[in-house]
C-alpha cells in the first residue's frame, strides 16, 4: 500500500510541476522530477506538523497515511517475525485509496505546494 502512495506522490509531483500527458511537456524533465522524490525526505516533510497543518485537511490526512504506511512497510521489510492479517491489509488498502482520492479533491495550487514541499529542499543559508 505504501508504494501505491509513494508512486502517486511522485506522479503528482511530475504532473503538477512539469505537466501531465501533454505532448508539450519534456519527457526527460518529467522523469527526472518523478524520480527525484526521496522516501525519507518525503516522510520527514510529512511529519513536519508545523507546515503540514497549514495545508487543507485532505493533504494533512494524506501526509499522516503516508507516514503510517511507510512505517508499516518498514516493519514488513525488516521484521521477519511480523505478521499481517488479511483484514489489516484490506484496511490499509482502503486508507491508501481514500487518501489518494481526497488528495485529488484539493485545489491544484495546494497540491502543487505540497509537491514542492515534499520534493524540493530549501536553499542553504
Amino acid at each position: 500500500m505504501y508504494y501505491a502512495l509513494f508512486h502517486f506522490v511522485a506522479r503528482e509531483c511530475a504532473d503538477l510541476l512539469i505537466g501531465g500527458n501533454s505532448a508539450a511537456r519534456s519527457k526527460p524533465a518529467w522523469v527526472q522530477t518523478y524520480r527525484a522524490l526521496e522516501h525519507g525526505y518525503c516522510r520527514a516533510q510529512c511529519e513536519n506538523a508545523g507546515v503540514i497543518k497549514k495545508f487543507p485537511k485532505a493533504i494533512e490526512d494524506f501526509a499522516s497515511v503516508f507516514v503510517e504506511l511507510q512505517r508499516r512497510r518498514h516493519i514488513a521489510d525488516y521484521d521477519p517475525a511480523a505478521k499481517f492479517s488479511k483484514p489489516a491489509i484490506i484496511r490499509d488498502a482502503d486508507f491508501a485509496e481514500k487518501a489518494m482520492k481526497e488528495f485529488r479533491s484539493v485545489p491544484k495550487a495546494d497540491r502543487r505546494a505540497f509537491c514542492a514541499w515534499v520534493l524540493l529542499r530549501p536553499p542553504r543559508r
